[in-house]
């Protein structure tokens, strides 16, 4: 089977977004994060979660831009844990934006976002 199906990446992108808009967001390397959110011009503390929401809203499965199947993350924190990365347009910025995460107990990890560097 190829996964991620359709299905599982609609189901994921709909459990990001309630997570996120219970502000339940974890940053798995915030210096990279951070470094990241300095180059494309924004503030984690005040536009992040703004930010994430758009991008989950506007964001189908179409928009996929990981491994099949899911990479899984060697972080310590969400270690096993499948990534689910895509490339999309926000307002926010010119530039495509790349941005990965997990769900791990109704919190989203934020594994990375920054312009895409296809």
């Amino acid at each position: 089977m190829n996964r991620p199906s359709h299905k599982e990446l609609s189901r994921k992108i709909r459990a990001a977004k309630e997570a996120v808009t219970q502000g339940n967001i974890n940053l798995i390397n915030p210096a990279a994060i951070i470094a990241d959110a300095l180059e494309l011009g924004y503030c984690i503390d005040s536009d992040l979660q703004d930010i994430l929401l758009e991008l989950l809203e506007s964001t189908s499965p179409e928009d996929y831009a990981g491994n099949k199947p899911p990479q899984k993350s060697y972080e310590k924190e969400i270690k096993g844990v499948e990534l689910f990365a895509f490339k999309k347009k926000c307002s926010y910025f010119s530039d495509d934006i790349y941005y990965k995460f997990t769900l791990y107990e109704d919190e989203l990890f934020l594994v990375s976002l920054h312009k895409d560097r296809n």
